[in-house]
C-alpha cells in the first residue's frame, strides 16, 4: 500500500499557508505552486487542514476494502523465547492483549509460542490472558534467526487472519516485526506506550511518542490487516494472577525451512543487573545539580536496597552509563515505588515511567510536568531532599 499528499495544481493558489505548516520543510512554492518532496513528507496532514482552497489531498493507492478487514478477528501475540525462557515482555502482552480482546467483543486472544522448550511454557500464557496457544520446539526455532520466523508468522496471518499483532520490542522483535509487516503490506507502528480500542469501529489505537517526543500520536490502521504494534518491555504489567485456566494449545502444523542464513556462533555478553527489574527506583534528573549530588543518590540508593536511574540529559552529560537512563530513548520501568529527583518530566521521560505503582516527585518547580504523573509531591530542592533523607537512615 502507497500513500502520499497530491496537490491539485486546478486549485492551488501557491499562497504558501501549506509550506508554513510543514515542520519537515517538505513543500516549496515553484511557479506559483506547491510541490512535494514525498520523500520528507511524514504523511502528517498538517498541510491539509492549512490549505484554504481545498488543493492538497491525501492518496492511498492498493488498500483493501472492508469487506476484506472483516474477514479477521482475533489479537495475536508474538512471545519470543530465549533459550528455553519466555521474554517477560510476552507475558505483559498477552495480559494487554486479554484485556483489548474483552474491549473489542468476541475476541480470542492467540499467542504465538516459538523455541526451544517452548511447549513447556504454555500453561503459564493461557493464565496470562491467552485462549490458544500455537507452539514449537522445532530446532528451526532455537537460533533466532529472522526468516523461519518471518516465513512461518506471514504464512499463519494469511491462512488464519488475525486483526491485531503485537510484539515487544526487544532487539529481536524489532526486527522481525518490520519483516512481517513488509510482506504483508501492512503498516506498523513503533515503540507503543498506549493500546486501545476504538468504541465505535473497533479499531486498534496504538499511541506513541512523535514529533521528538514533543507530543503522543494516535495512529490507526483501518484499511490493512494485522494491525501490529511493537511494545518495549515494561510498558505493561505482567499479570499477578492467573486471569483464566480454560484455553487450547495447538502444535504449529508445519514446520519451516531454514532459510539461507546459518548461526556458526553466539557471543553472550553480561549485561549485568537491569533496572528494569528492580522493585525500588531512586532517579535523577537535571534538576539533582551536579555530579557530587548524584553520587549521594547512589548512596541513598544503596541504603535503600534501591536501584538508580537517570533522565537522558545527565547520561549525555556523562554523568551516568546509559544502561541507567530512563525514558523513551532509554528504559521503562515498572518499579513498585519510583522517587524522581530534580526530573522536569518531559514526556520522552514520562513515556518510560508510566507502569510505577507509585511515584514521588521532587522538584523545585511547582508547575513541574513531572507532577502530573506523580502520586505524592515535594516541592523542594532534590539535593537537600537527598541529604535528609541520607541523614535519617
Amino acid at each position: 500500500m502507497a500513500a502520499y499528499i497530491c496537490n491539485d495544481l486546478n486549485k492551488c493558489v501557491g499562497c504558501g499557508l501549506c509550506m508554513g505548516s510543514c515542520a519537515n520543510n517538505a513543500i516549496r512554492i515553484e511557479d506559483g505552486k506547491a510541490v512535494i518532496d514525498q520523500n520528507a513528507c511524514v504523511l502528517c496532514k498538517v498541510c491539509i487542514e492549512a490549505c484554504p482552497v481545498g488543493a492538497l489531498s491525501l492518496v492511498t493507492e492498493g488498500a483493501s476494502n472492508e469487506a476484506d478487514t472483516a474477514a479477521y478477528r482475533g489479537v495475536w501475540v508474538f512471545a519470543e523465547v530465549t533459550d528455553g525462557i519466555p521474554e517477560p515482555v510476552g507475558y505483559e502482552l498477552t495480559a494487554k492483549a486479554h484485556e483489548l480482546a474483552e474491549k473489542r467483543g468476541d475476541c480470542p486472544v492467540t499467542v504465538l509460542l516459538f523455541g526451544k522448550d517452548a511447549e513447556t511454557h504454555r500453561t503459564s500464557f493461557i493464565e496470562a490472558g491467552a485462549d490458544h496457544v500455537l507452539c514449537s520446539d522445532a530446532p528451526v526455532f532455537h537460533d533466532k534467526l529472522d526468516l523461519p520466523y518471518a516465513d512461518t508468522l506471514c504464512r499463519l496471518i494469511e491462512e488464519r487472519r488475525p486483526e491485531a499483532l503485537l510484539f515487544g520490542a526487544t532487539p529481536f522483535g524489532r526486527s522481525l516485526a518490520p519483516r512481517v509487516a513488509a510482506r504483508m503490506g501492512c503498516g506498523l507502528t513503533a515503540d507503543c506506550t498506549v493500546l486501545d480500542i476504538d468504541p465505535e469501529n473497533g479499531l486498534l489505537l496504538q499511541t506513541r511518542p512523535a514529533f521528538g517526543g514533543n507530543l503522543m500520536a494516535t495512529i490507526t490502521c483501518p484499511t490493512r490487516r494485522p494491525q501490529m504494534a511493537t511494545v518495549r518491555p515494561g510498558i505493561f504489567q505482567a499479570p499477578t494472577a492467573p486471569v483464566h485456566t480454560e484455553g487450547s494449545c495447538e502444535a504449529l502444523p508445519f514446520v519451516p525451512e531454514k532459510g539461507a542464513v546459518e548461526l556458526l556462533e553466539q557471543l553472550v555478553v553480561e549485561a549485568g543487573e537491569s533496572i528494569r527489574d528492580a522493585r525500588i527506583i531512586l532517579s535523577a534528573g537535571r534538576g539533582i545539580g551536579s555530579q557530587k549530588n548524584l553520587k549521594l543518590l547512589k548512596a541513598l540508593a544503596e541504603k535503600l536496597g534501591a536501584a538508580y536511574g537517570v533522565s537522558r540529559p545527565l547520561v549525555d552529560l556523562g554523568w551516568a552509563d546509559y544502561s541507567h537512563q530512563i525514558g523513551q530513548t532509554g528504559v521503562s520501568v515498572a518499579p513498585d515505588l519510583l522517587i524522581c529527583f530534580g526530573i522536569s518530566g518531559a514526556i520522552q521521560h514520562l513515556a518510560g515511567i508510566g507502569g510505577a505503582k507509585t511515584i514521588v516527585a521532587v522538584n523545585t518547580d511547582p508547575e513541574a510536568p513531572i507532577f502530573s504523573a506523580a502520586h505524592y509531591k515535594i516541592v523542594d530542592d532534590a539535593a537537600s531532599v537527598i541529604k535528609s533523607m541520607l541523614d535519617t537512615l
